[in-house]
């Protein structure tokens, strides 16, 4: 954990004009970011002052790193370095398998993001494929293996499914013949009690 005192949050409504004063010293498309605010992590000095931001976009199982900016450079690492932690327990969070990015700095290579070969760019998300430039990815997560535990947990549901289904037939197949069994012994026995009572009240015939 670094001793900055700078402080990392997720952006509020708040951060509005400060956001978007950064976005335009960037030359950001503000108008559009302004619209996905809440994908932002703010970096914040200690006396409350907005320092940086970068975007996390989700999308299935994989997170998008974008609009990195700062209103003061020297502070760039520090805060990339804790903007690297709290990146990292949002992808546990949500059960992200990769990351991707493409902002320039030498940091994120640093921190284990490699250019994606033209095999893993058939795993980018079809929203991000939109710019020709060059893609950097972490892998965060087996995605092999985790693609069969999924797999292994959906056979498992299926199965489960099929046999909860399998129980409430044969269920409801016991109810209905315990159903038909107690009102044949109901008539029996209605059938037997008139009978006694029909021979006890009414006399004997050819009296």
């Amino acid at each position: 954990m670094s001793s900055s005192p700078l402080r990392i949050r997720r952006a509020t409504t708040d951060d509005f004009r400060s956001l978007q004063a950064l976005w335009h010293s960037m030359h950001f498309p503000s108008e559009e970011l302004v619209k996905r605010l809440t994908e932002f992590q703010v970096v914040e000095t200690a006396d409350g002052q907005l320092a940086g931001a970068i975007g996390v976009q989700l999308s299935s199982r994989h997170a998008l790193l974008h609009s990195e900016g700062y209103t003061d450079f020297s502070l760039a690492d520090a805060a990339r370095e804790l903007l690297w932690e709290r990146i990292q327990t949002i992808a546990a969070h949500h059960g992200v398998l990769r990351l991707w990015t493409q902002e320039t700095s030498p940091f994120w290579v640093r921190w284990g993001f490699q250019p994606a070969t033209p095999e893993i760019l058939e795993r980018l998300p079809a929203a991000w494929k939109r710019s020709g430039e060059p893609w950097l990815t972490i892998q965060l997560k087996d995605e092999a293996a985790m693609a069969a535990a999924e797999k292994e947990l959906a056979v498992f549901r299926e199965s489960e499914k099929k046999r909860t289904a399998e129980t409430l037939d044969h269920a409801r197949t016991m109810t209905t013949t315990i159903t038909v069994i107690a009102f044949i012994v109901a008539a029996v026995l209605i059938g037997i009690a008139f009978f006694f009572f029909m021979r006890r009240f009414l006399p004997p015939s050819g009296q």
